[in-house]
């Protein structure tokens, strides 16, 4: 129940329409709670007339007086019922508003390090599942409980106002029915951890599948993919087997105990009738309250049953919610920055555009990726990142912008620390071409203009014609307004990068990141990009990941990295006679046999 308290607390704002529920479903109850009068009078009325004490013309037209009080309280109930409903409807939208934008926003807040150890899928799952379990239960609970509860006292208040025996049989039921209850809940929830497992699990390999569809058929891996979800659905299928087996066996026992509790109810009732001591009316209305009271007892096995599912959801949905956010929350932050105002290194005029100083770095408790990583690249230099695949090169990269904290060491942006620097800040200087292009399934329109939502037409077709992509683009029958698909799979490879450099252009970074992904295109196609990344670094401070030797030959500098260390540093020139990493790459390219090429490749590098 705590859990529930939490969820209640988490959505404060919507007291308001807590209130009008609980304050609908009290009104329900207490006109429910007088038609049971106005049957057991209406019956007394019958009966006195059949038996000669009442004018037959009296009687009818209490009956009828009766009969329009019943429509009344009818029709009362509907309007009041109804607009509950409305509230509930709303407050469940509401609530599901609410937590979903809380989990989202604490998603877009968290370490880059929490998505490196989580699958997309399981991460919507949890989305999907624990907020709609939530939610239903909270609707349900707002609609139902205060009715139940009003209702529950009411008919105790009652009949032992009539006879206190029933009243105590009746006040026997609901602590009997709720210890049998909490003694059923503890293991139900050990299965629905189970399933839950199973279900996030296969979530999240259903996402990963459809995202990589071509490469599972490629792979002929399609009935193998089926077995793996089909085995992870069947586990659930065996769990809900004995939780259903637990849950209905458990649920016969309190029925029987109910049912041997109100055999002694409705004996009290008889009897006390055939006795002279509750006239006709009276027996009446105390069935019908009674049956009031059974409706209570048998909806809380709903209740609580969707209480358990609401209960086993929030654990979940609340494990994301309080992961501890190193990063602050660039997205508020960029709400509060002027609109249009472009980033320019200013802190310091003399200063170096970047420096890595003894930068010291290694995933979670693994073993140092880098160490005492020391270089500097000064404004408007091109500097090249050369070193074995897996030896620190897009780490470097991700350290720059923040997605993880340094060990030890220092990296400064315009001679400012970026571990003072809010991520909006140091993000907004710097811009990226990722070796994956990494579009949206939006318009092309969308996915150059994400780099300035702001931008205007002009601008974005100005940044696409620098990337070399306004001839493509003018090719297609809607032009920028042509949808992608997911990922860009409508555009080829190189269409695609060449849509990654026009989004970077329009961002006008002061700091250029490169890892180029031209490898994979055809000559024609690479030689397109690599015009527009010329274009995009122009006159701009770049640090590049190089795949091509011929990129590599044309940078001003050259960092060269071994065992997550700086091996060699200078310029193209001087690194080709060093003897190092780059002069052995050179001799790799001269010697052109099938070797030498496999070797370059481990550097990452295609010819």
């Amino acid at each position: 129940m705590q859990s529930l308290v939490r969820i209640l607390r988490f959505t404060k704002e919507l007291s308001g329409h807590y209130a009008a529920i609980i304050t609908a479903s009290v009104l329900t109850a207490v006109a429910a709670l007088t038609v049971p009068f106005i049957i057991g009078s209406a019956t007394d009325v019958v009966v006195e007339t059949l038996a000669g004490d009442r004018s037959e013309a009296d009687a009818i037209r209490t009956v009828l007086l009766l009969a329009g009080a019943f429509l009344a309280v009818e029709l009362f109930s509907t309007a009041v019922s109804s607009v509950g409903g409305y509230v509930g409807d709303v407050m469940s939208a509401r609530m599901r508003e609410i937590l979903s934008t809380r989990y989202y926003e604490k998603l877009l807040s968290l370490p880059q390090r929490y998505f490196d150890n989580e699958l997309t899928g399981r991460i919507v799952s949890r989305l999907n599942r624990s907020i709609t379990e939530v939610t239903s239960f909270a609707k349900s609970f707002a609609n139902s409980f205060f009715t139940l509860l009003i209702t529950t006292v009411a008919v105790l208040v009652i009949s032992a106002w009539y006879a206190w025996p029933l009243a105590v049989l009746l006040l026997i039921v609901f602590p009997v029915y709720m210890w049998l209850t909490a003694i059923t809940s503890k293991r139900w929830q050990r299965y629905e951890a189970v399933k839950n497992e199973d279900i996030d699990v296969a979530g999240g390999r259903f996402t990963e599948v459809v995202g990589q569809i071509k490469v599972v058929k490629s792979f002929v891996s399609e009935l193998r993919e089926h077995r793996v979800f089909s085995e992870r659905y069947g586990r659930t299928v065996e769990a809900t087997k004995k939780q259903s087996t637990h849950w209905h066996a458990m649920d016969a026992l309190r029925r029987g105990v109910m049912a041997a509790i109100f055999f002694g109810v409705y004996a009290i009732i008889f009897t006390y009738t055939v006795r002279g001591i509750f006239s006709v009316g009276d027996m009446v209305l105390l069935v019908q309250l009674v049956a009031m009271a059974r409706q209570p007892v048998t909806m809380m096995s709903f209740i609580v049953d969707s209480a358990q599912r609401a209960i086993a959801g929030s654990r979940d949905y609340f494990e994301v919610i309080e992961l501890e956010t190193v990063e602050d929350t660039p997205m508020f932050e960029q709400a509060r920055v002027l609109t249009g105002a472009r980033s320019t290194f200013v802190r310091d005029p003399h200063a170096p555009a970047l420096v890595f100083e003894n930068v010291t770095f290694g995933y979670d408790d693994d073993e140092a990726v880098l160490d005492g990583v020391s270089f500097t690249v000064a404004r408007g230099e091109r500097v090249a990142l050369v070193g074995e695949s897996g030896g620190g090169k897009t780490t470097l990269i991700n350290l720059l912008l923040g997605l993880y904290p340094l060990r030890k060491g220092r990296i400064a942006v315009a001679g400012e620390d970026v571990a003072t620097m809010s991520l909006y800040e140091l993000r907004s200087r710097i811009g990226v071409v990722f070796q994956d292009s990494s579009l949206f399934s939006g318009t092309i329109r969308e996915n150059i203009g994400y780099a300035d939502e702001s931008a205007t037409e002009d601008a974005i077709i100005a940044a696409a014609k620098k990337a070399n992509a306004w001839e493509f683009i003018t090719r297609f029958s809607n032009g920028l307004d042509t949808v992608i698909g997911e990922r860009g799979l409508k555009l080829s490879g190189g269409q695609k990068q060449r849509i990654s450099v026009a989004r970077a252009i329009l961002k006008d970074p002061a700091l250029l990141v490169l890892d180029e992904a031209t490898s994979a295109l055809d000559t024609r196609s690479e030689r397109l990009v690599q015009a527009g990344l010329e274009s995009l670094m122009a006159d701009r401070t770049s640090l590049i990941i190089a795949h091509r030797m011929s990129t590599i030959s044309t940078v001003d500098r050259i960092v060269t990295l071994k065992d997550g260390r700086v091996d060699e540093i200078g310029t193209p020139a001087d690194l080709a006679m060093s003897g190092g990493i780059y002069a052995q790459l050179l001799a790799l390219q001269n010697e052109g046999t099938r070797d030498a090429k496999k070797k370059l490749r481990g550097y990452g590098i295609e010819r």
